[in-house]
């Protein structure tokens, strides 16, 4: 009588569903920081070494180039969130009516903040042209960038 040897089973880790499991969790990841992302407009920001926050909720003013604009001349203005951009009139008159709205006489001092969010690809003389406007209407601007990385 040949009594052989068992073979042992060895014990396996299926795998194959893992990549699956891994490349659905990765979407998922990635739609949920898309939509946490308040500032929907794509800009590239400059940078600063240090930054600071603002505690109040701020006005947000976006300024970039019309991407159909070869010249790279026409500067696009975004007040918020919205969607369509406002003329440099229009957003004269929108800030106005922003700043009179946020205004305390209680607390004079306490003035609104207006966080710029300017494309660094814009000139020195459009960033200035902004924030003109609001040194004349009394508004603080705050000028947003990326911290560089260290």
């Amino acid at each position: 009588m040949k009594l052989g040897r068992r073979k042992r089973e060895e014990a396996e880790v299926e795998s194959s569903s893992l990549s699956d499991i891994m490349f659905f969790l990765m979407l998922f990841f990635l739609i949920a920081s898309t939509l946490a992302n308040p500032n929907v407009i794509k800009i590239m920001l400059p940078q600063a070494k240090t930054t600071s926050t603002v505690q109040t909720k701020p006005f947000i003013l976006t300024v970039k180039f019309d991407e159909n604009d070869e010249t790279k001349t026409k500067v696009l203005y975004f007040i918020d969130s919205e969607k369509e951009p406002v003329g440099l009139t229009e957003l004269t008159k929108r800030l106005t009516t922003r700043r009179d709205q946020s205004f305390d006489a209680a607390n004079p001092d306490n003035r609104l903040n207006v966080v710029l969010r300017l494309d660094k690809a814009l000139t020195i003389q459009q960033m200035v042209d902004v924030m003109e406007i609001g040194a004349n209407l009394g508004i603080r601007m705050v000028l947003a960038t990326d911290k560089t990385r260290q």
